[in-house]
């Protein structure tokens, strides 16, 4: 993997730690009189991309439609030759016609029910999915490519904001193994997991790039969740694996690990996105291995940090409450290249509103700044709403918060925060 010709690297990281803020402008009914900030996508924003000429695309695509409860206009069938890496740009252009047909106007995201194929000539099959096939997210030297208008973005609403459909691949070698990454992702919902973050600077300085910066997320993350810079080849024997970001072409020892539901790991290498072909180590392994999402890149990236996801981008991101797809996707300044492979709706750290004891209620937030919370009351859903009380303070890292509401009494609850 060449040296980078850009020596500029990440300098917008202090910036986007410091002006991220959850997206309060729109509400998701967790109770019917109930509403919270809408932190991710949902199940009805998602569209399963299927190839009917392909058996195991259509186990994995049913399976994913039943167990996330997709709706089934959100299906799209496709018709094309399987199990090959590469498709031509002419025939992609015209499956992505029918697919820009099928797809309802709603939708803001892709899941795609298929390993192979995961190139689309120069691109990767999710790129040319999100932006459609264009040679400007493509490099046949060391050069940049085009950039992600989703980079770093708020909201949970990619489309409709920025004309960008996100996608994700349920990748795998077999049924099962797509089975049980899918549960994965949806045993890790509203979890608020304990595990750490492990950032590694290698001894492959080529593919450490990202290895300058991870000193200072350590410390932008301290209080929030345990992060640890290390100066090694690899981890053994944890069975806290969150966040696990690297650089090698292969990885040891992954099968001692153990990842906690919803973990999001990746290797800075050439040909990680190479799923079913690869001379390096296949992000696939990542999956197998336990992990509930990962990237890599399909053709040869030069060690550019930005094509890659950046690691603070992504854990801030995440633990805001966005789901995998969401938080992968707003990390890589320059994806043309980039494949995202994994459980796209997977959100361990969405808040959690639950009714623990008869008109008694515990909400639940993870925020990695502090904030303030105000829950505003209304006798009709349509509003005006009015203070209930002075606002809460957030700390960062995990926050409950506990009130009383009686629906025939109190009527409709906004709950919002910052």
């Amino acid at each position: 993997m060449p040296i980078p010709i850009c020596s500029k690297l990440l300098k917008w990281l202090p910036a986007a730690l410091a002006l991220m803020l959850f997206s309060v402008a729109l509400c998701a009914e967790i109770h019917p009189h109930i509403s919270l900030p809408r932190t991710s996508l949902m199940p009805e924003d998602i569209a399963v991309i299927v190839n009917d000429d392909d058996p195991l695309s259509q186990q994995i695509g049913n399976y994913y439609q039943r167990a996330r409860q997709i709706p089934k206009t959100n299906v799209i069938h496709l018709n094309f030759p399987p199990n090959r890496s590469t498709m031509s740009s002419n025939e992609f252009i015209k499956l992505k016609a029918k697919i820009d047909r099928l797809t309802p106007e709603h939708v803001q995201a892709f899941a795609v029910a298929w390993t192979a194929p995961y190139r689309v000539d120069c691109m990767s099959l999710t790129s040319a999915l999100a932006f459609g096939f264009d040679k400007k997210y493509c490099s046949d030297k060391c050069e940049p490519t085009a950039p992600s208008p989703y980079f770093n973005a708020s909201g949970p609403h990619p489309f409709d904001d920025y004309q960008v459909r996100p996608a994700m691949m349920l990748a795998g070698n077999s049924f099962s193994q797509v089975k049980d990454l899918i549960d994965r992702g949806i045993a890790s919902d509203h979890t608020f997991p304990k595990g750490q973050a492990y950032l590694l600077n290698t001894s492959d300085k080529a593919r450490s790039t990202r290895a300058s910066v991870f000193a200072k997320i350590a410390k932008e993350f301290s209080g929030v969740f345990p992060v640890q810079a290390l100066e090694t080849d690899f981890i053994s024997e944890r069975r806290d694996v969150l966040f696990y970001f690297t650089g090698l072409t292969e990885v040891a020892l992954l099968d001692t690990l153990e990842f906690i539901p919803g973990a999001l790991a990746d290797h800075l290498t050439s040909a990680g996105g190479m799923l079913t072909d690869s001379p390096q180590m296949s992000s696939l392994r990542w999956l197998e291995a336990g992990a509930t999402a990962s990237y890599g890149t399909v053709v040869e990236p030069c060690s550019f940090p930005q094509k890659f996801p950046a690691p603070a981008v992504a854990m801030f991101h995440y633990i805001t409450g966005t789901s995998a797809i969401e938080a992968y996707w707003k990390s890589v300044a320059w994806p043309g290249q980039g494949i995202f492979i994994g459980e796209p709706l997977a959100k361990p750290f969405a808040p959690l509103l639950r009714e623990i004891n008869p008109g008694r209620f515990e909400l639940k937030i993870f925020s990695p700044r502090t904030g303030r919370l105000q829950i505003e009351k209304s006798i009709s859903a349509a509003g005006p709403f009015k203070l209930v009380s002075q606002s809460q303070a957030i700390r960062r890292g995990l926050n409950r918060f506990y009130f009383r509401f009686n629906e025939k009494t109190d009527g409709y609850l906004k709950l919002q925060w910052n």
